[in-house]
């Protein structure tokens, strides 16, 4: 694989609970609790492209039962940091149960430190990525958040 370099400022959303054991722009919880793309050896930051797709994952991986205290950060990466894009046709199975493609796929990404940012399509959210990020990588330095701001949940959501 090999990294591009973001030609304009992005913009990436992640949720969490600003008083919670770990901050919202954290990857402990990863570490602890791996997910799709990561396992504890390779503690990643989980974020969605857009707003509605970090809520639509927060509200599948809650189970129906919301953590309290959920607010929302807006995760800034500047012009120039590297990327790369999870190439789906070239791993059929990736979206299956078995997560092991796409854990070794991430594994392998984060130790190799190719690219800060790993854009990855979103499982209930086909259209849309979620951006995974190297804390690690020394371009994951620049990248910026703003303070925590709370959400609000739409009772219909879980009617």
């Amino acid at each position: 694989m090999i990294a591009q370099k973001t030609d304009r400022v992005l913009t990436c959303f992640r949720i969490g609970d600003p008083d919670g054991a770990h901050p919202i722009y954290d990857s402990e919880g990863a570490r602890l609790y791996p997910g799709r793309w990561n396992t504890a050896a390779s503690p990643i930051i989980y974020t969605s492209e857009h707003y509605s797709t970090a809520m639509l994952e927060k509200l599948v991986h809650a189970s129906s039962v919301m953590p309290p205290n959920q607010h929302y950060i807006r995760i800034v990466i500047p012009n120039g940091v590297t990327y790369e894009i999870f190439p789906t046709a070239k791993f059929p199975g990736w979206d299956g149960k078995r997560e092991d493609i796409c854990k070794t796929f991430g594994e392998t990404w984060f130790a190799a430190a190719r690219s800060a940012l790993l854009f990855v399509p979103s499982i209930p959210a086909r259209m849309d990525r979620n951006i995974l990020i190297n804390p690690t990588h020394p371009d994951a330095k620049a990248i910026r958040f703003d303070l925590p701001e709370p959400i609000w949940w739409d009772d219909r959501l879980y009617s």
